[in-house]
């Protein structure tokens, strides 16, 4: 049996329904430093980690639509699955998430520019690489392991999208 998900709505139908009914709620589920770098304006931050927390206050605006939004659509349903599982039903997907959302050219208030949780995992994993690859050819083939065992585990976090 498969989960239930909520219906998706792509960046227009989103702004539309925001405009429309202005009781909709825009819930971004990122992270606080990604949402002070950009978010939809007059959208609520509840991280997915604090969600649970803070189910209480979603269901009080329950009774009105709410629209679920992360950076690509991923955590929107993550979060989905967890407010469903709490009784909550009215409750949409901004599809693509907040990329899609900038690609259309929709209206973003915007913060101070931060660094991405991934970029210093992307600089260390590729140090450790480069250090290893010059120790194999310097001091002793074996460190060729080093680079091999990081190249393998970004490649299976990849394919497993695991952040």
């Amino acid at each position: 049996m498969t989960a239930l998900l909520s219906p998706l709505l792509d960046p227009r139908a989103t702004a539309e329904m925001v405009r429309s009914a202005p009781g909709t709620r825009l819930l971004d589920v990122r992270t606080p430093g990604e949402f002070e770098t950009a978010h939809i304006p007059g959208a609520y931050n509840v991280p997915l980690d604090t969600l649970s927390e803070h189910a209480r206050e979603i269901r009080s605006v329950a009774d009105a639509p709410i629209v679920l939004v992360c950076q690509s659509g991923s955590r929107a349903r993550q979060a989905d699955g967890t407010l469903r599982s709490l009784g909550m039903s009215n409750l949409h997907l901004l599809d693509g998430g907040m990329m899609a959302w900038q690609a259309a050219g929709l209206t973003v208030n915007r913060g101070a520019k931060r660094m991405s949780l991934e970029r210093p995992v992307r600089i260390t994993a590729g140090a450790i690489a480069a250090v290893g690859a010059i120790l194999a050819l310097l001091v002793n083939p074996l460190f060729a392991f080093i680079p091999a065992a990081i190249g393998s585990g970004l490649v299976f976090a990849g394919v497993n999208d695991r952040r």
